[in-house]
């Protein structure tokens, strides 16, 4: 038999703990979703509570907002579930995307025009092609970004404790973004120079 609830009398009403607090068993879940049935299909709450046997409309009342309260946090952790997958996934993504870049970073590239490999007028070596590389560092760049949105995205959805983690995280970022920058500007000028040289044995 049910242990009576002392709150209010009722024998099959919800279980509360030495403490009078509520406690939600498999029992009361049970018959709250029955009452939030019920109440789908058009009853009033007195009659879920002659039913249902609750000790009165407002007990029934509750029970129908306990077992939507119960949906609404279900749903929510799938959604929850379902935005963090989507992050990771992002997250995935741009690391498959750094590593194509990176790579773009160390190899050679050689300046080519119309098929023929461009020769330094001083020294006659080839001449390198910092434009993929500059593309790469923007490149870089934009990832370091959406990682940082990615990160900001996560901590509102997980908590202060994420949040909190997530700083760290974009103050490493933000260094790097730094490299790169420098990067980005030496082989801008890098490029200038070199072009400069060319009209240079141009005019000559």
């Amino acid at each position: 038999m049910p242990t009576p609830d002392t709150t209010t009398g009722d024998p099959q009403g919800p279980a509360h703990d030495r403490q009078g607090r509520f406690t939600r068993t498999l029992d009361t879940a049970r018959r709250d979703a029955a009452a939030a049935d019920l109440r789908a299909q058009g009853r009033t709450y007195q009659q879920i509570a002659d039913e249902l046997h609750f000790s009165d409309r407002g007990e029934a009342h509750h029970a129908v907002d306990r077992a939507l309260a119960a949906v609404v946090r279900e749903s929510g952790k799938a959604v929850l579930h379902f935005e963090l997958e989507r992050l990771d996934a992002g997250l995935a993504r741009l690391d498959g995307l750094e590593a194509e870049a990176r790579k773009v970073l160390t190899a050679r590239h050689i300046m080519v025009n119309n098929g023929h490999v461009i020769h330094h007028p001083d020294s006659g070596e080839p001449m390198e092609d910092d434009g993929p590389v500059l593309q790469a560092v923007d490149r870089l760049l934009k990832i370091e970004e959406s990682r940082r949105r990615i990160g900001e995205r996560r901590a509102k959805l997980t908590g202060i404790e994420a949040a909190v983690k997530i700083d760290a995280t974009v103050h490493e970022v933000t260094q790097q973004d730094l490299e790169l920058q420098e990067m980005l500007r030496e082989a801008k000028a890098r490029t200038r120079a070199e072009e400069q040289q060319l009209r240079d044995g141009g005019d000559a």
